[in-house]
């Protein structure tokens, strides 16, 4: 992949220094005081820039089936229906890690990152559509790290530096800031009891605001991975079938889109395409929502695996 511009931006002044057990074996690496404030359809369509197979790890028809159980026995043994859960919501801390290169390469600005923050608590509000739900959900950033070591930079090994660099609880997002061909990486809700290290998301650095991703760099690369973490599958989950995404306000899709083709009608079962939905793989500009349904699973995966 061709090398993107570095950004320029300097780390905050008196910064902390991470201690070594975090800092090895990255080159230099600092602390910023927290702010206030899969196997899917591969193929052309896909969303990244040199296209890819999934970003989650492969769900098939029978542990759809399986983990779809476990919610409703974890949420009963927690005295709670599928219809209370729904409407859980709550403040979720994120804490940023940019995975920057040891020449300073994808040293994202504090800026850019407030700025994902933003696109985040206005996309999980519904605010990009009078069709869109608020799903409950605001995000603050609860600390930035940042890391100067060109392994990490470019998503290798990516179970040592996750393992090494997490923070918070279930209920913490993590974003991985680094440089690969794919926009974004995500793990599930259910996986985090049994592989907590590793819970989070990973972007591209080019797909935060402002950045050098051709179509996809206005934050909703963060926005479509935190929407897995939640616990939502994609759009065209599964193919052109009934049990689909398990959202029913979302039409079935039986492939991933490119671009934004309004009127796109991918399945022989009732409605159009929904690329205006943030789990698609439609471009930032085509995007305008969550569905009610989506909100309500997320909700009830977060009471579920995260509360």
């Amino acid at each position: 992949m061709q090398l993107r511009a570095a950004s320029a931006a300097l780390l905050s002044a008196g910064a902390l220094v991470l201690g070594p057990a975090l800092a090895a074996p990255a080159q230099a690496s600092t602390i910023e005081p927290a702010g206030d404030g899969s196997c899917l359809t591969a193929g052309t369509s896909a969303r990244g820039h040199s296209g890819r197979a999934a970003d989650t790890r492969p769900i098939s028809a029978a542990e759809q089936s399986r983990i779809a159980r476990e919610t409703s026995a974890r949420l009963a043994a927690r005295g709670l229906s599928r219809s209370a859960a729904a409407t859980v919501g709550g403040t979720v801390p994120v804490y940023v890690h940019v995975m920057a290169g040891a020449n300073g390469e994808g040293n994202v600005t504090a800026s850019q990152i407030s700025r994902q923050i933003t696109v985040l608590n206005t996309d999980f509000a519904g605010g990009e559509s009078t069709a869109a739900a608020n799903t409950g959900f605001t995000f603050t950033l609860a600390g930035t790290d940042r890391f100067f070591n060109n392994t990490w930079h470019q998503d290798r090994q990516s179970t040592t530096y996750r393992a090494q660099t997490r923070k918070g609880g279930a209920n913490a997002l993590n974003i991985w800031i680094v440089d690969f061909a794919d926009l974004g990486i995500a793990t599930f809700p259910w996986d985090y009891a049994s592989n907590p290290s590793i819970d989070g998301i990973r972007v591209d650095f080019a797909s935060l605001p402002g950045g050098s991703a051709t179509n996809f760099n206005r934050g909703k690369t963060a926005t479509h991975e935190a929407g897995h973490w939640f616990g939502l599958y994609h759009t065209f989950q599964g193919g052109c079938t009934r049990v689909n995404d398990e959202v029913s306000d979302t039409a079935a899709q039986s492939s991933p889109t490119s671009g934004c083709p309004i009127g796109r009608d991918s399945c022989s079962l009732p409605g159009l395409d929904p690329i205006r939905n943030y789990m698609d793989y439609s471009f930032d500009t085509c995007y305008r929502m969550f569905t009610a349904g989506q909100s309500a699973r997320m909700s009830q995966m977060f009471a579920a695996y995260r509360g």
